[in-house]
C-alpha cells in the first residue's frame, strides 16, 4: 500500500503593494513641492478701494461697453465687432506700454464666453492691461 502524502496547501497569489505605496508617496511629495512654484498664466490684480481724492480718469482711457443685445460702444461711439480689432490696433499703436489699457464693462447676465471674446480681440490688437467691470444696470 502506498502511503499518501498530504497535499501542500496552495497559496493564493497576492500582490505586494508596499513598493507601490512607496512610489506613490514619493510622487505625492514631489508634486507637492513643485506645485507652489508654477507661475500663474493669467495674473490678476484685485481692485483697490477708490480714494475720495483720486483724480478723474485720463481722457485717453478706453471703455468698451457691451450691452445685453451685444451692441458695442467704445467710449461714446457705437462700433461693430468686426471693426473692434482694427480700431484698437490703431489706438494702441501710438501709446506707451503702460498706457495700453482697456476697460470692458458688461452686464452680469452676459455669458462669460462673449466677454472673453472681447478680451481675446483686445489682446490681439495690442492691449496690455484689461480691466473688467460689471454693469449693474
Amino acid at each position: 500500500m502506498r502511503h499518501r502524502q498530504p497535499r501542500a496547501r496552495k497559496e493564493c497569489p497576492s500582490i505586494n503593494v508596499t513598493p507601490l505605496i512607496d512610489v506613490l508617496l514619493v510622487l505625492l511629495i514631489i508634486f507637492m513641492v513643485i506645485a507652489p512654484h508654477r507661475a500663474a498664466k493669467l495674473p490678476v490684480k484685485a481692485p483697490q478701494p477708490e480714494k475720495p481724492d483720486s483724480p478723474p480718469p485720463a481722457p485717453e482711457t478706453l471703455m468698451l461697453c457691451v450691452a445685453r443685445d451685444a451692441r458695442l460702444t467704445l467710449n461714446t461711439s457705437q462700433i461693430n465687432v468686426e471693426e473692434l480689432p482694427a480700431l484698437l490696433f490703431d489706438l494702441m499703436q501710438d501709446r506707451r506700454t503702460d498706457r495700453k489699457t482697456l476697460f470692458i464693462r458688461a452686464p452680469r447676465s452676459l455669458r462669460y464666453d462673449s466677454v472673453l471674446l472681447f478680451v481675446d480681440l483686445a489682446k490681439g490688437a495690442g492691449v496690455v492691461n484689461i480691466g473688467l467691470m460689471a454693469d449693474e444696470s
